[in-house]
């Protein structure tokens, strides 16, 4: 993977802020406006503030631009002490998610710090396409700001047992910040000497897990800025690095929810939404399907040709003639199954869990996978550490 160096980081003061659970939120690009508002509402200092900005800001003009709105709040609070360097100077950090997931518990550990831009492909993987519109959005806000507000989150292919045994020295001390989410996932960082860092992880390509449009976005901004002053803090950006094989992340599915047209595909009927879920497979391309039939709801499980992982192949057997904008993607399977059941949509498809192996199989294959393929979970807190770029 690039060069991971050292950087100052940016963190909100509790003793100014408020408890840091109240101040921190998810990424910006999986908050709705319903949750933008809770968020809003539980700090004067909620990060969403200045990740998702508007122009209604206290104080804002008329008509003003809300990535300038954001920029400048974030120099009033720094300017306030609500959010500071940190004293111990630069450093990498130990970052790690404690979870529970279908009645299991489980941790993915990482560590961040300023990762060397790349362009896309050798050692830099992305498995998503990106769109114009969001990176043209994170462009302005960066632009303004000057900062990246949350992290890229890469995985290398590991495993790397030094990396895993310095994390665990870092995660004996006591945390910098400690929160727990509205999902109930514990967010943890920590101080980590750059001296332990493995060296060895300069030789893993690293695959994007999440944050396509801000690794985009980053590169965008290298070239205006290289163009007018050459090389400078604009040529790293921000991001967790997490070892796929030790951390196994879970990687969970997007279901496809079909809202026009006929429905296509097949396979055996079953009883319920229950027993589809249950008989999903990654392993042996098992997907599921509800639809209607003679205006009976049916729910079927059918097994698809190919190589895992199983959107790939519901993508190249099933969906391939229907158009993208008859489709949309949820997490929430009780969801796309009461669309159909309420006539919203004609069809919703159900996939399994995957891999960060099997995306990386893919991406190594020199393909990427269908828009909305994966959901890594969890994901780093926006809030918990920031990066200045006049600070790097």
């Amino acid at each position: 993977m690039p060069r991971i160096r050292p950087f100052v980081g940016l963190l909100f003061d509790p003793a100014r802020a408020g408890p840091l659970d109240r101040v921190t939120a998810p990424p910006y690009d999986t908050i709705t406006p319903a949750e933008r508002d809770r968020f809003l509402d539980a700090s004067p200092y909620n990060v969403v503030r200045l990740d998702l900005p508007d122009a209604s800001a206290p104080g804002a003009g008329a008509g003003a631009d809300p990535y300038a709105t954001a920029a400048e709040l974030l120099l009033l609070w720094r300017r306030r002490g609500v959010m500071v360097p940190d004293p111990g100077g630069p450093a990498l950090y130990g970052y790690e998610m404690r979870f529970v997931h279908r009645g299991r518990s489980g941790r993915v550990r990482g560590v961040i710090g300023l990762v060397e831009l790349e362009p896309w492909g050798g050692r830099v993987l992305p498995h998503e396409r990106t769109l114009a519109g969001p990176v043209e959005d994170r462009l302005r806000l960066l632009r303004a700001t000057r900062a990246n507000l949350s992290c890229v989150y890469g995985l290398v292919p590991g495993p790397r047992p030094e990396l895993a045994e310095m994390l665990e020295r870092a995660a004996a001390g006591t945390p910098l910040v400690e929160i727990a989410d509205e999902e109930g996932v514990v967010h943890r960082l920590w101080r980590v000497d750059d001296g332990e860092l493995p060296r060895a992880l300069a030789e893993d390509p690293l695959l994007i897990a999440d944050g396509h449009h801000r690794y985009a976005t980053a590169l965008r901004y290298r070239e205006e800025m290289r163009a007018v002053h050459g090389p400078g803090p604009w040529d790293q950006v921000m991001a967790l690095v997490v070892d796929a094989a030790s951390e196994d992340p879970p990687v969970l599915p997007y279901h496809r929810v079909l809202i026009e047209g006929s429905p296509v595909g097949g396979g055996d009927r079953v009883r319920d939404l229950e027993e589809v879920l249950a008989e999903l497979s990654d392993e042996e391309l098992v997907y599921g399907l509800t639809a209607r039939e003679d205006g009976e709801l049916v729910h079927r499980v059918g097994r698809l040709d190919g190589r895992p992982p199983t959107v790939c192949a519901l993508h190249e057997r099933i969906l391939a003639a229907v158009p993208q904008g008859a489709l949309r993607y949820t997490q929430d399977a009780v969801g796309a199954e009461q669309a159909v059941r309420e006539r919203r949509a004609v069809a919703a498809y159900f996939l399994p869990p995957t891999t960060a192996e099997r995306i990386r199989a893919v991406v190594e294959r020199g393909e990427r996978l269908p828009e909305k393929s994966t959901f890594f979970w969890p994901k780093p807190r926006t809030g918990v550490v920031l990066r200045l770029l006049d600070a790097s």
